[in-house]
This record gives C-alpha cells, structure tokens and sequence, in this order.
C-alpha cells in the first residue's frame, strides 16, 4: 500500500470518530458553521469522502482521460462557485440526505466503508477513477486520495468549529499532503511571491492566500 492510502485511512478514521463525538450527535439538527448546513448535512459531506472512494472504486475503470491533480481542481464546477449555485446546492442536499438517518446509522455506515477500503486499497493498483459529476474527466486513484484528504482535513476543522470542540489532531502526513495541495494551489491562484511572502515575511504578507 502506498504511503498516500495509509495516509488517507488514517485521516479518515480520524473522521469517523468525529462524527460520533457526543457534542456533533447533540447538535445534528442545528445549524453548522457553514451556511445554509446543518451539523448533520455537514457531517454527511465529511462522511461522503470516505464512502465515494468505495463507490467509486466499485465503477468500471473510466474512459475518460486521466488529467493531473491540478488541472482537475481548475476544471471543477464548484470552485469559487455561488453559495446558490447548482453545483453547491446539489452538494448540500446530498450531504442533508446522508445525514437523514442519524448519527449512529452514518457513523457505522462510514466505519464499514473504511473497513473495506483498508482491503481494497491494500490489494489494488493506481487505477484510474472518476465521479460521475466532475465533467468528462478522471483521476489516477492516488490523486483522488489526495483530494479527499483535504476535504476530510477540512470540514472536520468546519465540523468542530461548528460544535464549538477542538479540532482533532490530524495525522502528520496527512496534513502535510494536504498542506502540499493547498500551498499548490494558493501558487496558481494567488502567485509565487504573494505565498512566499505569505509564509516569510508578515510585513508584506497578502491579505489572503486562500484558495477556496
């Protein structure tokens, strides 16, 4: 197994004890951190980035082609889309809809897909994949991790914030993958000298390097 899908179930284990965390179960019909979701619709979307994988890997090996981790985040409907935008909608009902059944249902339904993916991912080769809803294109399956990753890192800070607990403590590769990604992007969006300023020098620094 490569260090990329280690990395990706530990943090997704980590994310599966989120959700069981008592002031989330508490909260699961107030409203999250994130507008227009609630703590259960958020929790739903960090769950979807385990179970896609499963789903996904359960697909037939896509036609389309296989782009780099890069192109894929500057072809992607939802960045920097309208909070009211189709795409953004769509993403929220289907979180609301994996949250429907409780807590405890989507806390097992996320344990069992880590339990498959731990198989899978251990046996299986650097396939391409590809979810339906991105447009005519696909991922190498390490890339696809890798995009997962960062979105588990994410929403799980966006999940304790929104229950006012600390955020955990993410595995060390992980968040280093993550950070890779992130500083990655921030380059092609914001430029070289606005991230290194960002990261050296607090008295030119930007006033944002965000990406997303």
């Amino acid at each position: 197994m490569t260090g990329t899908r280690d990395d990706f179930l530990s943090i997704a284990r980590s994310a599966a004890g989120l959700l069981r965390a008592p002031a989330v179960v508490e909260a699961w019909r107030g409203p999250s951190a994130l507008p227009e979701l609630s703590v259960g619709g958020l929790a739903g979307h960090l769950a979807y980035q385990v179970l896609v994988v499963r789903e996904v890997l359960a697909n037939p090996v896509p036609s389309e082609p296989t782009i780099p981790l890069l192109e894929h985040y500057a072809r992607s409907a939802w960045v920097g889309a309208d909070l009211d935008s189709e795409i953004n909608v769509r993403i929220r009902e289907g979180a609301e809809r994996l949250a429907a059944d409780g807590p405890a249902a989507l806390a097992e339904e996320t344990d069992a897909a880590i339990g498959e993916l731990a198989t899978a991912l251990a046996s299986g080769t650097d396939r391409p994949v590809r979810m339906p809803f991105w447009g005519p294109w696909s991922l190498s399956l390490d890339d696809l991790l890798v995009t997962r990753m960062m979105e588990l890192a994410v929403h799980s800070d966006d999940l304790a914030v929104s229950v006012d607990i600390p955020t955990p403590d993410l595995p060390p590769a992980a968040v280093h993958a993550v950070v890779d990604l992130l500083s990655r992007l921030a380059v092609r969006h914001h430029g070289p000298t606005a991230v290194l300023r960002a990261f050296s020098r607090a008295e030119r620094a930007p006033a944002s390097i965000t990406v997303f």
